[in-house]
């Protein structure tokens, strides 16, 4: 027979499982075959899209919310689908990805917001860290971490020479990711 103890925690367990919170004391990694990030850009006024194909994504969860968010890019891994229009991103006057190969974000502060989470923390690009809000949501149930944040490219000194004008390449980029997260250890 059970204890009240046993029957509380276990009622807890179930509560928890059944309305997807989040586990007290994971680490999540990325599982990167069912994940995508991705990032819009207007060029010569057209929409583009692109992705990365090479990255790694970590949280930790800690008292039963997101505590530290941690994703490193590599850049190289970027595909708009045109060969030529990557080469030019690639290049130094762009993401200059021979001198600056991997791009990171580390949370320094996560708290809760009524759509969800926002991590505060350091978004390093070409070498140029700044202070960003990357907000989204989490869902412990299914390992799903999703949301969207609009970065101005010139902050990172993504444009220089002639692609630091904005009439044609916008400085606004949409960066929308949505992954899957794998429990385990903390």
């Amino acid at each position: 027979m059970m204890s009240a103890r046993s029957l509380l925690v276990s009622g807890v367990v179930s509560l928890a499982a059944a309305t997807g919170a989040v586990a007290a004391d994971a680490h999540y990694t990325l599982d990167p075959a069912k994940s995508t990030l991705e990032y819009q850009f207007t060029q010569a006024g057209a929409l583009n899209k692109g992705k990365f194909t090479k990255y790694t994504v970590t949280l930790d969860v800690a008292a039963d919310a997101p505590s530290k968010l941690d994703v490193v890019i590599d850049m190289a891994s970027l595909d708009t689908g045109d060969r030529e229009r990557d080469d030019t991103l690639k290049s130094a006057d762009l993401f200059s990805v021979a001198k600056f190969p991997q791009s990171r974000f580390t949370s320094t502060q996560i708290t809760k917001t009524a759509n969800g989470y926002d991590a505060v923390g350091k978004l390093t690009i070409r070498g140029v860290a700044k202070d960003v809000h990357v907000p989204f949501t989490f869902r412990a149930a299914d390992g799903a971490l999703m949301g969207k944040v609009t970065l101005e490219r010139l902050d990172y000194g993504v444009g220089q020479g002639d692609w630091k004008a904005t009439d044609q390449v916008g400085n606004d980029v949409a960066v929308t990711y949505a992954l899957k997260l794998v429990a385990g250890a903390h």
